[in-house]
């Protein structure tokens, strides 16, 4: 899941700084914790896998978009691993539960359960009595209107307003608002689906789509290889379908399907320049389904079928490597993939090491070294405001972590720096051939950050002694912080970038538009983030006056204008921030806006009433950040 530079503290939010911060203080080496020998428990659910684990899902539902709820039944098909367990444990949120039923004998029997009282995080632990350890258990149930992993949007909400829209948002730990599962990333289970619907709307999963699928309202699906329950997927309203190549293409709207196309028609040369360096494929088809603007994040690596927001298609292709991120999960994350949220680095570090890789292959260096650079330079700003606990890539055991918070902007680009520092220190070479290893080792696996540090022992750091010593792998890994030795990235386009600035705010006068003509959305960032905490108003309409900021397409330079703007009291960009924030859910572009709006009683009274207007269209993911946000401002009752 990513989007342009990173990730802020508020999870899955990116941000980007450019200001120059001090570097961290050296900081001491902690002790190696010993690999761990006992199962890596999940805090973030009910489940038992070491007892019992879903070896395969059957789902029969129905998408009702008039009572908005998902149901059906959810037919499990178990590896009982304890021969002493008697019981399923799976996790629900708000689902009701009509009955549970064994097989035995090929037939169905009644089982007894019991649905535990809601934990506000965890949801409601269902407990399923088996004592004939049954090799398949069957769960009827409904979800709630308000389930917290889907989004049902009415016809007015959607780009082309004829049809309602719904869509899922499974990471981390909603799927179990949409279906009863060991939702925890230790279970990977194959799946199938039977799914109805209204005969006008076009459903999709994260499974086997068929690009000439007929639209009528009945739809089977199948995954044939293993995924955890997060990246379980579905989505359904008015989609088509354009290949880019034989097994890539673009699902979304009719009004929007030519323009996706074309801003992504480099996905096929991405794919092939992944597989050179890190082996196969091994989806089959990798499409993408572009989503109105409501969802809550850049995109989401469903496996077959990445989620991708809209705000990333601006006509350049300046803001692809979402897609190179979303790409790179199909090895990073969804081949092998984290055992529980506190190891959240080995999908996101990793995956956003070779997105930057893809970038750079595709779009050059200097591209791939300003996106560094702005993910760099704002973890750096952010990264001493954050506890200590949360700035090591690995969080300690005992570490009481929210899900979502745990993939913050460390699992991200401290974790890329991480390996971009093992990659200058053994040779790019020898670290491609590693990583090529080390996604083959641990293929369909969920692993911890103590399995890859034994795997990259044996496999690189011992056969390579003397290039990283065991301190800096500890500090990087378990200690806050990032390490003073952390390899620097320079570009020359944000040198040119920054003397355009510094003659600007010196002078007054604007550079050359020969010399903005040819900047990239990445330049433009850069320039903005160093105009420091405000600029007058008349600065800010000099600037408005010569490059259209309010009301810019671009959601990167959107994100950033506008909080300055707030700052800085230029009340005439108000307008186009109350359309920007009403239009657009997704919580990286919005929330820097929202945190400023909150700072004063008359941008809170806005923010307020701007939330009003867009709730309704709100993701609830979304829909819960502002709110927090809201609540807590200093300006507020």
């Amino acid at each position: 899941m990513r989007s342009l530079a990173l990730l802020m503290s508020c999870a899955a939010v990116l941000v980007a700084g450019c200001s120059k911060e001090p570097e961290s203080a050296p900081v001491a080496a902690t002790p190696k914790p010993a690999i761990e020998k006992v199962v890596d428990r999940d805090e973030h659910s009910y489940a038992e896998p070491q007892k019992v684990a879903i070896a395969d899902l059957a789902l029969d539902i129905a998408v009702d978009f008039d009572t908005r709820t998902i149901g059906g039944t959810a037919t499990y098909t178990l590896d009982w691993k304890d021969k002493a367990a008697t019981q399923l444990v799976l996790d629900t949120r708000d689902l009701t539960i009509e009955k549970v039923e064994g097989e035995a004998n090929n037939a169905w029997a009644p089982l007894q359960y019991a649905l535990a009282a809601k934990d506000p995080v965890l949801g409601s632990k269902l407990t399923i009595e088996t004592p004939a350890r049954n090799a398949k258990v069957k769960v009827t149930y409904k979800s709630s209107p308000e389930a917290s992993g889907l989004q049902w949007l009415t016809p007015e909400m959607t780009e082309g307003k004829q049809l309602p829209f719904m869509f899922s948002q499974s990471q981390q730990i909603h799927a179990r608002s949409w279906v009863p599962l060991q939702d925890t990333p230790q279970v990977r289970y194959t799946y199938s689906a039977h799914v109805t619907s209204r005969p006008d709307v076009m459903v999709l999963m994260s499974a086997d789509n068929d690009p000439a699928a007929a639209r009528d309202g009945d739809y089977t699906f199948k995954m044939p290889q293993k995924i955890p329950s997060y990246l379980m997927a579905i989505a359904a309203g008015d989609l088509v379908f354009k290949p880019i190549s034989a097994r890539s293409g673009v699902w979304a709207e009719p009004a929007m399907v030519d323009k996706a196309t074309k801003e992504f028609e480099d996905t096929e040369k991405m794919i092939a320049t992944t597989e050179q360096l890190y082996g196969p494929y091994r989806w089959d088809r990798y499409d993408m389904l572009v989503l109105p603007p409501s969802f809550p994040y850049g995109g989401m690596e469903n496996p077959r079928l990445s989620f991708i927001t809209p705000t990333v298609i601006v006509g350049d292709k300046t803001l692809v490597s979402l897609i190179a991120h979303e790409l790179a999960h199909s090895w990073s994350g969804n081949l092998v993939t984290f055992s529980s949220a506190k190891h959240g680095w080995l999908n996101e570090g990793f995956t956003s090491y070779v997105e930057n890789r893809i970038v750079e292959s595709l779009y050059g260096k200097e591209q791939a070294s300003m996106e560094y650079a702005i993910a760099r330079n704002s973890l750096k700003k952010e990264i001493g405001t954050m506890p200590e606990a949360t700035q090591a890539l690995a969080v300690k055991p005992g570490t009481k972590l929210d899900a979502d918070d745990a993939l913050s902007a460390v699992s991200y680009d401290k974790g890329a720096w991480f390996l971009q520092m093992l990659e200058e220190r053994f040779g790019r070479q020898e670290f491609d051939a590693f990583l090529r290893g080390y996604f083959d080792h641990f293929a369909f696996q969920s692993i911890t950050t103590e399995q890859f540090l034994d795997y990259a022992k044996k496999n690189l750091f011992d056969k390579h002694p003397n290039l990283v010593s065991d301190a800096e792998i500890q500090e990087w890994v378990y200690a806050p912080g990032i390490p003073a030795r952390a390899p620097q990235v320079q570009s020359r386009g944000f040198s040119s970038t920054d003397t355009a600035r510094i003659a600007w705010q010196g002078s007054g006068q604007l550079p050359n538009p020969q010399v903005t003509d040819t900047w990239i959305t990445q330049q433009w960032v850069h320039f903005i983030e160093g105009m420091g905490d405000k600029l007058t108003v008349e600065q800010l309409k000099q600037l408005d006056d010569a490059y259209h900021f309010t009301g810019t397409a671009n959601g990167e330079i959107a994100m950033r204008w506008y909080p300055l703007t707030i700052r800085s009291g230029y009340v005439d960009a108000r307008p186009e921030i109350a359309k920007f924030i009403e239009r657009v859910g997704r919580r990286k572009l919005i929330m820097p806006i929202y945190e400023e709006l909150a700072k004063t009683p008359d941008g809170l009274a806005f923010a307020r009433e701007s939330f009003a207007r867009a709730r309704p269209g709100y993701h609830p993911i979304t829909t819960g950040s502002v709110e927090a946000t809201l609540a807590k401002a200093p300006a507020g009752p």
